[in-house]
């Protein structure tokens, strides 16, 4: 069992167990565990320093006063909201588990968070992008191999880390990952990224890996699983050598991938299962980038188009 009655200890506890009741109840990814952890954290951190209480003794309007300081910060409504999401999901829980005897959160609504639209990349940026790193390399063969599989399936990047030995069979072009909430899901992978990843195989890994075990598909120059900030700096490096002024974030691949399937006539369901989104409203945001190429087009060939 992960989660269990509490009285007579400390806050900090009752985070620690709020968060394993997200690992071992909810099944929440580590990572979106971790920003749960960070937000009650900070929230403690608040209150004590501008009331001098802890978590047991907040009321609405304290709150509502964070929600306020956030907002005279200038954070983002998206981070507001996320941190309204914890403190909401925290007191839920202990009032449930009868920590505390009344929900001091329960009327507070999370900030609309502003759809912001990904930006992506033009078909020429992306070949530009893909064909930047030096394949006469063992970390540049691995670098090809992870953006093409990237470019190919759309995965997050927690996920292309997270890809074992075995997840993707280049014979019959799948790759298989783990979503949020621990979901399985097969993706459809071109041959040029199966090639690649056959390359980086047979000629790269076994040379970085120098003799070690290691069962992770893609490997740093010491042998171990690259991590998402060792990803994030090889992204952000080929982008600057290619000259690509854009914001180019670990995710601009997966966002090219939607957008680009989209443009080219592919259907939203499939996008979406592709994608892993459990949501279609989370996939359909990649309509709107596709709605400027449809006026383009339509400006282009539609005699009527130009009103005259």
């Amino acid at each position: 069992m992960c989660s269990v009655h509490l009285e007579g200890v400390d806050t900090l506890t009752w985070i620690d167990e709020f968060l394993a009741y997200l690992s071992c109840e909810r099944g929440l990814a580590r990572n979106t565990i971790e920003s749960y952890g960070r937000d009650l954290v900070q929230f403690e951190e608040f209150i004590n320093d501008t009331y001098g209480i802890h978590l047991e003794d907040v009321s609405e309007d304290i709150i509502l006063s964070y929600i306020k300081v956030m907002r005279d910060l200038g954070k983002a409504n998206s981070s507001i909201s996320r941190s309204v999401s914890s403190i909401r999901g925290f007191y839920g829980f202990a009032h449930h588990e009868g920590l505390m005897e009344e929900d001091p959160a329960t009327n507070i609504s999370s900030p609309k968070r502003e759809k912001t639209l990904p930006q992506v990349l033009s078909a020429q940026e992306v070949t530009t992008l893909l064909e930047a790193p030096a394949t006469h390399t063992p970390s540049g063969i691995r670098d090809k191999a992870m953006l093409e599989t990237m470019y190919a399936t759309g995965m997050r990047v927690s996920e292309l880390v997270s890809l074992d030995l075995g997840d993707i069979d280049t014979h019959m072009g799948y790759a298989k990952c783990i979503g949020k909430g621990s979901k399985e899901r097969i993706i459809p992978m071109g041959s040029v990224a199966c090639l690649w990843v056959e390359t980086y195989l047979r000629s790269a890994r076994g040379r970085m890996l120098q003799g070690r075990r290691e069962k992770a598909l893609f490997v740093n120059c010491r042998g171990k699983r690259l991590t998402r900030q060792g990803f994030w700096k090889i992204i952000k490096g080929y982008a600057r050598k290619c000259g690509i002024s854009k914001d180019v974030t670990p995710h601009i691949l997966r966002h090219c991938f939607a957008t680009h399937l989209l443009e080219n006539g592919a259907d939203l369901r499939s996008v979406q299962e592709m994608l892993g989104h459990s949501d279609i409203a989370t996939t359909e945001i990649y309509t709107h980038l596709t709605k400027g190429k449809l006026k383009e087009i339509y400006d282009r060939t539609h005699p009527r188009a130009g009103g005259e």
